[in-house]
């Protein structure tokens, strides 16, 4: 059993990335489940929260792993990342985040079929969460996005993914479209852990509930789902879901094996709300292993998770506060990346100038924020692609080779008000790992790990060191 910590003398360099390829895990008793990374949940878990904190001024929560890590950390699972102080005991060097760039080809999928381009005002081939994924079966790209007007689900495929393909197909004959009934937000997810190939696609679809609820009052929103062993022929919902408001995702966590629905908020008829934002956009909670059963509950009964803060800026042009949209996630190596969609107002003269933030999570629950700039930027332009509206991918993002290809809608707006105009989609990227990198100046820096536990032989450090100099020095727990 190997405890070690680990120093780097930096020179002039920039350390973008650790890989240890190592590990045994820690149990620790009188507490609950253990995870992969050394951290012990509490025996209640998630966490219940008794309700938002109603001021939009409050201070970001701290995930309480980075107040007191584990005593030992395992980094058995995936590639080590220094997006937090999660790792870290003590450095000079300095954290620096990056943003990806928009390929020169975006919009990568634009409107040009009739069922796409039935009303100018919302002319559209976009994801709207949805789903792009690669799939190792056939070695293709795959996306599924929202068609036009009438809010379909069409079908796209891709040999590098950056060039897409609309394939004529049975579903709705002469045309790519593969679920033909109208939705608000979707997710599609391809499951490579499914053991029924029935069930290997699967699609989350927001529809209308048929009708108010008496409870939540306006809330007429479920989650319908749908399996699918190719991804393209669906047939009818297997289940729905209770409640929810339309813009509402679902996600897989791998470290924990459990399906999340990552809820916008239900507000009950009686609700003390501020009434200066109306009913604030935020994020409630409902999880389990089994798909279908993460699906059920009851109005009150998903936990309330997660909101803006008072680091999320506002637009000046606006003096709204802001609120949180949507979040998306997917597992990335060591972590859960998270993508915050931030509401900051709707002018009257465009369409809603959203922002992502991105997020990270070593627990499944609560995240770190410490970037708070658009990652995939807005134009202020109007009529570019991406003037209005930017919105994530469901499934997060992709690892092609040395690259993470992130995708993403766009609106163009129109010209005099605050119509959509021409929905497309369009890609970002990032080198791989590159969310963050610690960098030494030109006197040198130096990086000590907490105690970490590990059962490999190698040690791999991301660096770019053209002028400089990596020393890396193992310490025991004495130092």
């Amino acid at each position: 059993m190997n405890v070690m910590r680990t120093r780097f003398l930096a020179l002039a360099l920039r350390i973008l990335s650790v890989c240890l390829l190592l590990v045994e895990g820690v149990r620790a008793a009188d507490s609950g489940e253990t995870l992969y990374n050394g951290i012990v949940l509490p025996r209640q878990w998630p966490p219940r929260l008794p309700d938002f904190a109603m001021s939009v001024e409050k201070d970001p929560v701290i995930p309480p792993y980075l107040v007191s890590p584990p005593n030992v950390i395992s980094i058995d699972v995936g590639r080590q990342l220094f997006v937090d102080d999660f790792l870290i005991a003590e450095t000079t060097l300095k954290r620096t985040f990056h943003l990806p760039k928009y390929h020169p080809a975006s919009p990568v999928l634009k409107p040009d079929k009739p069922w796409e381009m039935e009303n100018p005002d919302h002319a559209a081939a976009m994801v709207f969460s949805d789903g792009v994924w690669y799939d190792p079966k056939d070695e293709l790209f795959k996306m599924w996005y929202m068609v036009g007007e009438s809010a379909a689900t069409a079908y796209a495929t891709s040999r590098d993914g950056i060039k897409w393909d609309k394939p004529s197909l049975d579903v709705r004959p002469g045309s790519n479209i593969v679920q033909p009934g109208g939705r608000d937000s979707s997710t599609v997810w391809l499951d490579l852990d499914e053991k029924d190939p029935a069930r290997r696609f699967k699609m989350f679809r927001v529809i209308g509930a048929g009708g108010a609820d008496p409870v939540t009052e306006w809330n007429n929103w479920v989650i319908a789902i749908h399996f699918s062993p190719d991804g393209i022929h669906w047939g009818d919902s297997v289940a729905k879901t209770g409640r929810v408001v339309d813009r509402s995702t679902v996600f897989w966590n791998p470290f924990r094996k459990v399906w999340v629905y990552s809820i916008r908020h239900v507000y009950k008829a009686g609700d003390t709300v501020d009434k200066r934002y109306g009913f604030p956009r935020r994020r409630s909670y409902h999880e389990d292993q089994d798909v279908l059963a993460a699906a059920r509950w009851e109005v009150n009964e998903p936990l309330r998770w997660t909101d803006v803060d008072r680091l999320d800026p506002q637009r000046d042009d606006l003096q709204i506060k802001p609120q949180l949209y949507n979040l998306d996630a997917v597992a990335y190596e060591s972590l859960m990346v998270g993508f915050f969609t931030i509401w900051r107002g709707q002018p009257a003269d465009r369409h809603k100038p959203n922002n992502i933030v991105v997020g990270y999570s070593r627990d499944g629950w609560h995240w770190s924020r410490p970037d708070r700039r658009a990652f995939c930027s807005v134009s202020d332009r109007q009529g570019d692609w991406n003037a209005n509206n930017v919105q994530f991918a469901g499934g997060g993002f992709l690892v092609v080779g040395d690259e993470l290809y992130f995708y993403v809608s766009g609106r163009t707006g129109r010209p005099g008000g605050n119509k959509a105009g021409t929905c497309t989609t369009g890609l970002a990227t990032l080198r791989r790992d590159g969310f963050a990198s610690m960098d030494a100046g030109e006197t040198g820096s130096t990086l000590t790990t907490r105690p970490v536990r590990f059962s490999g032989k190698h040690l791999f450090v991301n660096v770019d060191d053209a002028k400089g100099e990596l020393r890396v020095e193992v310490l025991d727990q004495t130092g």
